[in-house]
């Protein structure tokens, strides 16, 4: 029986199953933060020019990569865009632009030319939550990568990111990112 489970979690971990949702651990949802302050409205914070300062770890907790991105956001109703040009610490350069949608309901969906499909997620309190899937290119090859990715408002200026990746469930490594409006 133990070999029989063992052989299912590992099917399951190479089809892309968490873990987690295979043990029936209860995941953090954004609507826990429901009742949490200050607000977060996506539209009014990414409106005009913000800043953000990051790092990516590894999965052994290496600091891989240092960034500032420059972020300008616009909003029509419930539409926005929100460019972002990232410097990289080894002189490198990136830009993605995200075209958002909010819905009822704390719904977000969004679509970037590096993610596949779409990003979906949801807002509750001072917390957004979503999960894309995004073009990770390394060396010569483009790896597509499961991010699970939470942002905190802390007060009306800075927001914190955390956002892990995975490949088939495997964790790779940990994007963290402080947002700071001027």
């Amino acid at each position: 029986m133990a070999r029989k489970r063992f052989l299912l979690l590992a099917a399951a971990v190479a089809a892309g199953v968490s873990v987690a949702a295979l043990s029936g651990c209860a995941a953090p949802q954004a609507s826990d933060y429901a009742g949490e302050k200050p607000a977060l409205d996506l539209a009014r914070y990414f409106n005009g020019r913000v800043l953000a300062h990051g790092m990516f770890q590894d999965r052994f907790g290496k600091v891989a990569k240092r960034f500032t991105v420059t972020i300008n956001g616009q909003w029509t109703g419930n539409q926005g865009v929100l460019d972002e040009s990232f410097i990289y610490s080894d002189g490198s350069t990136g830009q993605r632009v995200w075209r958002l949608t909010q819905h009822a309901g704390g719904r977000v969906t969004g679509t970037a030319d590096d993610v596949v499909g779409e990003a979906v997620g949801y807002t509750a309190g001072n917390a957004f939550h979503w999960n894309y899937t995004l073009r990770q290119p390394v060396g010569d090859k483009v790896y597509e990568v499961q991010m699970d990715d939470w942002m905190v408002l802390v007060d009306e200026r800075v927001m914190l990111n955390r956002a892990t990746m995975r490949k088939f469930g495997v964790r790779l490594g940990e994007v963290t990112l402080a947002f700071t409006k001027p």
